[in-house]
């Protein structure tokens, strides 16, 4: 066992959940075996505690599209950091991130910042609740670990199942909030449309993308429901923002929410995200209270504002949408010389592919296996940057290339559960032994 392992199997012991991050728990990729820990990043590159090198292709959980350590991000926080981070006083540039937000959205007017998405979430249900005067939410999509969230999984267990992580126990929230969140399928407008009809919806809460295009104008029936039925809108887009276009990616769309959130490349890894939305709506944050002692911090608008100037700089949204197609494209060729049932989804920028087989969660551990001993920290998705070079991506794709060979054998008869070295994968959440 490495020093990651060996510290990873103490913190199971010590830390609530082994970590802070289920999509970063070391039994998502490879249990027992995972470097579990980093000394130092650089780019896309990663050095584990032993001081071994490898390059991130999985980049989890999505925070540094202008790769880790970028150094005009890192030394405007450094700046900070020498100038002073807290006072009694505010940041002015929460102010000017403000401006530069509602800029990029026209549509908007004002903002309210956070440091995660979770907590972006629930500040812009709070708000949603409080400008429509109505509790009920009907959503699609994932949006956090909040108690207004899992309530959906008081109703019926498998509630949140379709949308992004099974098996999440709702174990600790309050069973009164049961029937106050409905669940619906993306593009099914139908099952939307009941669930205003009938459960006295006040706020509709949806990602605009994670896995399907929307279908016969779905975004722009949602928004005009909504304006019938006096429905507060929300598009979380904390995963998608900023990877397929500069800003939202219901600009693409054209249809506009009356609130919006951004969270996870907006800081390039530091820890900042915003709350956006229409001033008729988000004035109801004045009549309910929403405080932080850590939202006032320094940092995390100084990163948002350095990172947005890169952004802008360099079309990051451009290169790594290229990057992913480019990926997703050669996975298919892959699939197609294998004759593997292999099938892709998501943005290209955070692009995944599944085999569609009864091994499918072996054949992931098998890939995190095999991958790792020739230096990539890869699975089954890629989540690019700008830092993932056409020399990086080949020298992947060749890596990968030969770890397919192996599940063809394994489709035609191989027993893949002899080739692993270590318990498979888990997939949703589970209880760590």
């Amino acid at each position: 066992m490495g020093k990651g392992q060996k510290l990873y199997s103490k913190a199971k012991q010590i830390v609530a959940g082994g970590n802070m991050l289920l999509s970063k728990r070391p039994e998502m990729f490879l249990p027992n075996l995972w470097p579990s820990y980093f000394s130092k990043t650089q780019g896309c590159k990663v050095w584990d505690m032993d001081g071994n090198e490898f390059i991130d292709t999985l980049m989890m959980p999505g925070t540094n599209t202008l790769g880790y350590s970028h150094p005009e991000v890192d030394d405007a926080v450094k700046k900070i950091i020498t100038d002073g981070n807290m006072s009694t006083l505010n940041a002015p540039e929460e102010v000017e991130l403000t401006e530069k937000l509602v800029n990029l959205h026209p549509w908007a007017d004002m903002a309210r910042f956070a440091r995660s998405g979770g907590e972006a979430n629930s500040v812009a249900i709070r708000i949603a609740r409080a400008a429509s005067g109505k509790d009920n939410v009907a959503f699609c999509g994932y949006h956090g670990w909040h108690d207004w969230y899992l309530a959906s999984n008081l109703a019926d267990s498998n509630g949140l199942d379709g949308h992004l992580l099974p098996g999440l126990n709702p174990n600790g929230v309050p069973r009164n909030l049961k029937d106050s969140i409905y669940p619906f399928e993306y593009n099914d407008f139908d099952r939307l449309e009941d669930l205003v009809n009938s459960k006295n919806i006040g706020v509709i809460k949806m990602e605009v993308f994670r896995n399907k295009e929307p279908e016969n104008n779905f975004l722009k029936k949602v928004r005009k429901l909504a304006d019938e039925k006096n429905i507060v809108l929300i598009f979380d887009e904390c995963t998608s923002g900023f990877r397929k276009n500069f800003g939202g990616l219901h600009k693409l769309y054209e249809v506009n929410p009356d609130i919006a959130m951004f969270a996870k490349a907006l800081g390039n890894g530091f820890a900042v995200s915003a709350v956006i939305g229409k001033k008729e709506i988000m004035k109801a944050a004045e009549t309910t209270f929403i405080s932080s002692t850590f939202w006032t911090e320094r940092i995390g608008s100084v990163a948002g504002l350095a990172t947005l100037k890169v952004m802008e700089r360099e079309k990051s949204w451009e290169k790594i949408t290229s990057i992913g197609e480019n990926i997703t494209k050669e996975w298919i060729k892959l699939g197609k010389e294998f004759e593997l049932p292999l099938e892709t989804s998501g943005l290209a920028a955070l692009t995944t592919f599944t085999i569609k087989s009864k091994n499918a969660l072996a054949y992931k551990t098998l890939i995190s296996q095999e991958m790792l001993k020739k230096g990539y920290l890869a699975a089954t998705a890629v989540y690019s940057s700008t830092s993932h070079s056409t020399e990086i991506i080949n020298g992947y794709l060749e890596a990968l290339k030969s770890v397919f060979i192996t599940i063809k054998e394994c489709e035609e008869g191989r027993n893949v559960m002899e080739l692993l070295e270590g318990p498979i994968a888990h997939s949703g959440f589970k209880r760590l032994n």
